[in-house]
């Protein structure tokens, strides 16, 4: 991460907004940082979005399933498989379940069917945001450790399964580093090899 300057003062959610601290990849900390779809065929999603959005290469995590998940307060026993790439400095994420088990993917494909899922938000101090949204009336949906280190969590606030749910990603060493390899290999990308492993 590294400081970016600008003019301003206090910004709308009372910190002090001249100094903003900005991810590797280009995006702010505390903005969004990803944009998810939820996809029936990830492969046939990867090649859609490389060819016809020029989007990519894309990064596969076959299984995201390990113990620990939550699940509207219960255990999470879905699985999914998901690629992650890059349009410009914006994190694309394609999501494809492995199951019929429920999930906050599930919601919304019962709801609208497949299509966009979340934005999400790059966060210094996952906890602390989860406390202030619930101020705000969102409630959290999903919970899941992730490879890049610390604990995601997806909100609703009543009609995620219809508007989109709210992602908090916790902002580690590990994430900053992985996801900013991810956008490296997208400058200047020649369109070869589209699909590539996570690690």
């Amino acid at each position: 991460m590294h400081d970016r300057k600008h003019t301003g003062g206090t910004g709308q959610f009372g910190e002090d907004s001249r100094v903003t601290q900005e991810l590797g990849f280009g995006q702010p900390m505390g903005g969004v940082a990803q944009t998810a779809f939820i996809v029936p065929d990830l492969e046939a999603a990867i090649r859609h979005w490389a060819t016809d959005m020029r989007a990519g290469p894309f990064f596969v995590l076959p299984h995201l399933l390990v113990p620990g998940q939550t699940y509207r307060g219960a255990e999470s026993r879905a699985d999914v498989t998901l690629a992650m790439g890059f349009a410009g400095h914006m994190m694309i994420e394609l999501i494809q379940p492995l199951d019929d088990n429920p999930s906050v993917y599930r919601e919304t494909i019962e709801a609208r069917g497949y299509g966009y899922h979340h934005m999400g938000i790059a966060c210094a101090d996952v906890e602390a945001d989860v406390a202030a949204y619930s101020q705000r009336g969102w409630h959290e949906a999903y919970r899941a450790a992730v490879p890049t280190g610390g604990e995601v969590v997806y909100l609703d606030n009543g009609s995620g399964a219809a508007t989109g749910f709210i992602e908090l990603l916790p902002v580690t060493p590990g994430m900053d580093a992985t996801f900013t390899r991810f956008w490296e290999a997208s400058r200047n990308w020649d369109g070869r090899d589209p699909i590539r492993p996570f690690a």
